[in-house]
């Protein structure tokens, strides 16, 4: 369609619109600017394109090609709000200005049909996130998963390894993130240390948005999913910014996105928490690992708004599945038998999961059935 991912500009404030397309650039937009309604000018100022000159020294040119109705996002100047007053009502309109004092901006923007009034420089992240959102055709977000621990070796880095593998075989977009940075790395559980492709070090630094196609593909494939990981550098610290940076642009693509976590909540671990939809607690079926999950379901629940209890194995001593779940005080998500064999498989190459008749591999392609909905087969 014409101007899919451009926003439309209307201003004829030389100040405004270099702040904008300023903005615009640091979303990866490519704007069309007009002083008024297209339709109404006969496809820009003049009738004809309008050529701007940024303070930047960025030449912009552009055409009649979008219009107030066919342009995802408009981004209408307080100086053009009259100018504009007549246009039919839209979704997607923003009121964008400078003075923070003005007592009619309001009404102005009840007048227009602005769905937010934003006032610059203070609101600039707030506008670039939603310039950006039409860059990549933000829709609905990512089904975001986490696994933890409820004990040391749990199996929590396995089943998350699984699921993610199981929901890229049943043809879902796939990131699987890795929280742990004590863990080992869910690269080299794929079989996939050497793949090139960036690893938490190249984001530590991460402020702000992170532009979620960037992402997707500047990380390694493995096994049909996009895998970010630990380097075997000495870096063990994800910074609590470039955890929430790097998750929200993971959950922008949609999908499936999950999450290995580490047992201990620092700020990063929180961070990822509180953009988390579900997390699962792996508990194995030990009476110590019981009383140990009762103090991560502790900590995690202060977070994250639903956790579940997956049993790994029978707990001896008469209490089933139900039961550890009516102890720890968390809904039950399932019962993984101990797969015979699994460690071994592993270790010479096989991914967890990869084996379709399993029974991780059928505890997995169950749970995302009822998290997802109905599906086409999952290849075994």
């Amino acid at each position: 369609m014409p101007g899919a991912g451009r926003p439309l500009i209307i201003t004829e404030d030389p100040q405004l619109l270099d702040d904008l397309l300023r903005l615009c650039a640091a979303a990866g937009a490519e704007p069309h600017v007009h002083h008024a309604v297209p339709e109404q000018s006969g496809g820009g100022c003049g009738g004809g394109a309008v050529r701007g000159e940024s303070g930047s020294g960025a030449a912009l040119e552009t055409g009649g090609s979008v219009g107030w109705e066919s342009a995802p996002l408009v981004l209408v100047g307080d100086d053009a709000a009259r100018r504009v007053r007549g246009a039919p009502r839209r979704g997607g309109v923003l009121l964008v200005g400078r003075d923070p004092d003005d007592p009619l901006v309001w009404r102005r923007a009840v007048e227009i049909g602005a769905e937010e009034v934003l006032r610059l420089p203070d609101a600039e992240s707030r506008l670039v996130d939603r310039i950006a959102d039409v860059v990549e055709g933000a829709g609905k977000p990512a089904l975001a998963v986490g696994v933890i621990g409820g004990s040391g070796g749990a199996g929590a880095s396995t089943l998350a390894c699984a699921l993610a593998l199981r929901a890229a075989r049943a043809g879902e977009r796939t990131i699987l993130i890795d929280g742990d940075p004590l863990g080992g790395g869910m690269d080299v559980l794929l079989g996939g240390e050497s793949a090139e492709g960036l690893r938490w070090p190249d984001f530590a630094g991460s402020r702000g948005r992170v532009g979620a196609g960037a992402l997707e593909e500047s990380l390694p494939e493995l096994h049909a999913l996009r895998v970010l990981s630990w380097d075997r550098g000495d870096r063990v610290v994800v910074p609590p910014a470039a955890m929430r940076s790097v998750l929200a642009a993971a959950r922008r693509r949609g999908g499936v996105v999950v999450v290995d976590l580490p047992r201990r909540v620092d700020e990063a671990v929180a961070e990822a928490l509180a953009q988390l939809d579900l997390v699962l607690m792996v508990v194995p079926g030990e009476l110590r690992a019981v009383a140990a999950a009762g103090r991560v379901a502790a900590g995690v629940r202060m977070v994250a708004r639903d956790v579940r209890v997956v049993v790994r194995g029978r707990c001896p001593g008469g209490l089933d599945a139900e039961a550890v779940a009516g102890l720890l005080g968390v809904p039950l998500a399932g019962e993984v038998p101990v797969e015979v064999g699994l460690p071994g498989r592993v270790a010479e190459g096989e991914p967890p999961g990869g084996q379709g008749r399993g029974a991780l591999a059928r505890f997995c392609d169950g749970f995302w059935r009822r998290a997802l909905g109905p599906a086409p087969g999952v290849a075994a």
